[in-house]
């Protein structure tokens, strides 16, 4: 089996690649697992692919962050008879002719519920800063739809920056580098979302040192952003934290639909992996935030994974 990544280089790549090798420990018919990160160039990641079927594998699952850039590399690898299930980023095309099919998340659920939760702690309105991954990528742009569907586009919640998300690549040093810009550009900054919230620790923070204030945040869980939290709860009367669980897991589901498929095996029920709340410091459900200072910043307390061992991950 192949698995391929977009860009793997960040803590949740990580994590969500040891589900996978977690995940068939339990498939006697899996015999090896190649691995590959594109580094975030679309044409290492395309090259990823073609090499995977050069390999022989049987089956492949597939984070096409690059988006519909991906789409004549996994029609390519599927028409050359391999199980191909692109996952979590929409990469165009239609299930059964470019791919076997599409294991995707409700990341429309996602900005619903941060947007419900902004609603809820911003009565007032405000002005709401969105961040995600690459420029065109299905999952920020989902989520800014169901943001607006809840908020609305001209009503007493404004939204700024670039639309309809601020790009980052999921980068921890590009998200860095585009909320320090956005700190200082927008001198009203009332919420921010983000669907990799620990990417925004280290700008918050120095922010933070020099005398911003931290607004409202709806993003994805993180033990790094939840002990930023427990530090500066008590001197930012502002920083409210909603998180949605970052779905480490979702790898698991594709694997598990790759698998089946390529062996005849019993298929899972679910196609679409769930957005599931996880934290919200003003209600505590369905968890107050949660920081486990005993374990690094670069665990996910939402994984099926243990954090503990999240831990001892050293590298893909």
């Amino acid at each position: 089996m192949g698995f391929t990544d977009g860009f793997g280089g960040n803590s949740w790549r990580l994590v969500t690649t040891a589900a996978v090798r977690e995940e068939i420990k339990q498939c006697p018919s899996v015999t090896k697992l190649y691995y590959a990160d594109g580094q975030g160039k679309t044409d290492k990641s395309i090259s990823d692919i073609k090499g995977m079927v050069a390999k022989g594998v049987k089956a492949l699952v597939v984070f096409p962050d690059a988006g519909e850039a991906m789409l004549p590399a996994l029609r390519s690898a599927y028409k050359a008879g391999v199980v191909t299930i692109p996952y979590r980023v929409w990469a165009g095309g239609t299930a059964g002719k470019d791919y076997t099919m599409w294991v995707g998340s409700d990341f429309v659920n996602s900005g619903k519920q941060w947007g419900n939760w902004i609603k809820k702690n911003l009565p007032d309105g405000g002005n709401i800063l969105r961040i995600s991954g690459p420029a065109g990528n299905s999952q920020g742009g989902d989520e800014s739809k169901g943001l607006e569907a809840v908020l609305g586009t001209s009503g007493k919640w404004k939204f700024i920056g670039t639309a309809p998300f601020e790009p980052t690549g999921w980068d921890p040093a590009k998200t860095q580098e585009v909320l320090t810009a956005a700190i200082a550009k927008y001198p009203k900054i009332d919420a921010i979302t983000s669907d990799f919230g620990p990417s925004l620790v280290s700008a918050l923070d120095a922010a933070a040192k020099s005398g911003w204030k931290v607004p409202a945040i709806a993003t994805s869980d993180g033990n790094v952003l939840a002990c930023f939290y427990e530090d500066n709860k008590a001197t930012q009367p502002d920083f409210k934290l909603m998180t949605v669980a970052t779905q480490n897991d979702h790898s698991r589901l594709a694997t598990q639909w790759a698998v089946a498929l390529a062996t005849g095996g019993k298929t899972p029920k679910a196609k679409i992996y769930p957005s599931n709340l996880f934290e919200d410091s003003v209600s505590g459900t369905p968890s107050p935030v949660t920081c486990r200072k005993d374990l690094p910043g670069d665990v996910y307390l939402s994984a099926k994974m243990s954090g503990d061992l999240q831990a001892k991950l050293k590298t893909n």
